[in-house]
């Protein structure tokens, strides 16, 4: 849901697409989504779809799931219009401006959702609570233990959600939230353990709020860039394929290797697994592996791809430098950038590939052999193993 104008949060764009650490808080909240393999479509509601998408184009991967939806001039327009757009028998509503929610919440709303119909994460009210009584504003304490601050997601069965929508519009009430319309329809709601730090931001505080978190050591909120370089050199061999960045160019020699050789795609790997704290490519993808024999490096990347986003990162972008003698890589770059992109599922644009000669200095200016570097960049986008 993202479809409001964010007047409290000041001057400047819409909230939802004002950025954090360089990254639009509608793209933090919808990424972890991404992560989940539970989730099938993701619908951006939006004010303006055309202006949404090329604001997020960056943030959107190549293939994924997400397509936008035109809002409506109210909360609840904007759920029915989203919820049209899916067919889905379950779904969950999240709010565009919270930027640190993780997949084991998604999932734990989910699941709740699935079991009882409906379902909304709390979390307890630690302040002691006032309730101030009009009409001369007098002050009262409550029990705060009563009370419980509601948070997105929020999960339905499609029916249900349908309903309340339903029984809102003819009554003409507007609710804050689809959790309360269930309420007024009598369904009971599962209550789900919420985060302290999915926070909402709605003014100015939050968005420093929100920015002290990012830059918190060892926060399990999303964001947080991690940096990795890899590296590989083979000799060539007469006879062997020369197969770079998943392409295959012809020329009389080609790296040595366990697998198909590609250094390129050997050093992508490395940097990857490097930046998200894994294991390297060699203890992944082992050289004593009969079944890795002649294997693709591309095929290998994709791997590394998806355990790096099981780790809770997305790629930034990827920047490689191969060092070969000939032939010229240039009339090849833009073809191995695509490939390499769709073997990690992003936009070619985030993929870098650039050929230097050796200049007749050292293996590679000898044609002895070939090298290549990597660098990665990637951003947290939940909570992970090990961090």
């Amino acid at each position: 849901m993202a479809a409001g104008k964010g007047v409290r949060a000041g001057s400047g764009p819409p909230k939802q697409f004002r950025c954090l650490d360089g990254v639009p808080l509608l793209a933090r909240a919808f990424q972890p989504f991404l992560l989940c393999r539970e989730i099938h479509q993701i619908f951006l509601v939006v004010p303006e779809p055309e202006e949404a998408r090329v604001r997020l184009s960056a943030w959107v991967p190549e293939g994924s799931p997400v397509d936008f939806v035109r809002g409506g001039e109210t909360r609840q327009a904007s759920t029915r219009k989203g919820l049209a757009a899916t067919r889905a028998d379950l779904v969950l509503v999240h709010d565009g401006v919270r930027p640190f929610v993780t997949p084991d919440l998604i999932r734990r709303v989910l699941a709740a959702a699935k079991r009882r119909g409906a379902a909304v994460p709390l979390v307890p009210v630690r302040e002691t609570l006032k309730r101030i009584e009009p009409p001369d504003g007098a002050i009262q304490t409550v029990r705060r233990d009563d009370y419980a601050l509601s948070q997105t997601p929020q999960g339905f069965r499609r029916e249900v959600l349908e309903a309340a929508l339903d029984r809102a519009d003819r009554e003409g009430f507007e609710g804050t939230d689809e959790a309360e319309l269930v309420e007024r329809l009598g369904h009971p709601l599962a209550r789900v353990e919420g985060l302290g730090e999915n926070l909402k931001i709605t003014t100015p505080e939050d968005f420093r709020r929100a920015e002290a978190m990012l830059s918190r050591p060892g926060t399990s909120a999303p964001g947080g860039w991690r940096v990795g370089i890899g590296y590989d050199v083979h000799p060539l061999v007469p006879g062997r394929k020369l197969i770079l960045g998943g392409v295959e160019i012809a020329h009389p020699a080609g790296p040595a290797g366990h697998s198909d050789g590609d250094l390129i795609c050997h050093a992508a790997t490395d940097a990857l697994l490097g930046a998200a704290g894994l294991s390297d490519i060699g203890q992944t993808f082992p050289d004593t592996d009969a079944a890795l024999k002649d294997a693709s490096s591309l095929d290998l990347l994709a791997q590394a791809g998806r355990k790096v986003r099981q780790a809770g990162f997305a790629l930034g972008n990827l920047d490689v430098i191969v060092v070969l003698e000939e032939p010229k890589i240039a009339p090849h770059a833009s073809l191995m950038r695509e490939r390499i992109a769709e073997a990690l599922g992003c936009d070619a644009a985030r993929i870098g590939v650039k050929g230097k000669r050796g200049e007749g200095l050292g293996f590679a200016g000898r044609r002895e052999g070939v090298a290549a570097q990597a660098v990665a960049l990637l951003f947290r986008q939940s909570e992970g193993p090990g961090r």
